[in-house]
């Protein structure tokens, strides 16, 4: 196995993620314009397990590339961010929830961006920001089956809440580890 992710741009792993960033379009045309939540749904996990997907798949046949470093997380920002805003205009989760996961990911650009700046790389993934990702993306398709009054939404219900709160405060934690990674570099 290498070590280093090679420059490798037709793989598997890849051709998921850009699959995945495709799907965002249809994700949202389908959860806000005719309302189809069964098939956004169906999109939002399809999403969530090409995720885990490519990463296996990129391990087991070796096909790490800084291509799919860089469309992998494209890709879950891409439908966190998606997600959110849908879920603001259709009044399923508050404004404040979604300015807070914005706030976020706008100051981890920042930190990215002044990383760069200085001749360094982003900051390191952590497992409380896989964490945090992983949490959000279950909770996402639950908050969606959460809604009405079925017996499946108020099964879900509890459990949509539990992981979208959990998974935002370790999403606003992993930020903050990001600012301490990015303040300890540019100190060096």
């Amino acid at each position: 196995m290498t070590t280093e992710p090679a420059d490798k741009i037709w793989t598997i792993p890849n051709a998921l993620s850009v699959l995945r960033l495709a799907g965002v379009p249809v994700f949202l045309y389908l959860l806000l314009v005719p309302k189809a939540d069964g098939w956004a749904l169906a999109i939002l996990v399809f999403s969530g397990v090409t995720d885990w997907l490519d990463g296996k798949i990129a391990r087991w046949l070796d096909q790490t590339s800084r291509l799919g470093m860089l469309l992998d997380p494209a890709a879950d920002r891409l439908y966190t961010l998606a997600t959110i805003v849908a879920f603001v205009v259709r009044d399923i989760v508050p404004w404040w929830v979604a300015a807070t996961l914005v706030a976020r990911d706008l100051l981890v650009a920042c930190c990215i961006a002044l990383l760069r700046r200085r001749g360094f790389g982003p900051p390191e993934v952590t497992y409380i920001g896989k964490a945090a990702t992983f949490n959000l993306m279950y909770a996402f398709p639950l908050l969606l089956l959460a809604q009405g009054g079925s017996t499946a939404a108020q099964i879900a219900r509890p459990f949509a809440y539990a992981l979208a709160i959990w998974g935002g405060l370790l999403f606003l934690w992993s930020g903050l580890l990001y600012l301490v990674q990015t303040r300890a570099a540019l100190r060096s």
